[in-house]
């Protein structure tokens, strides 16, 4: 199903606003201290930290 405010955003050229999953998962990568930081965010990615649906609690 089509997100109508992503497509506004898309159209309105606003993508800072609302950044993607993967802008996002790079970010928080990018913010590691540590290579054991690194690995731990590492980790918390590939379990879905910011692709989980905030619908499902």
């Amino acid at each position: 199903m089509p997100n109508p405010l992503r497509n506004l955003t898309r159209r309105l050229h606003l993508p800072a606003m609302f950044p993607s999953v993967e802008q996002q998962e790079l970010a928080y990568l990018n913010a590691a201290q540590s290579i054991a930081d690194l690995e731990w965010r590492q980790r918390e990615i590939d379990l879905g930290l910011f692709r989980r649906s905030s619908a499902l609690g």
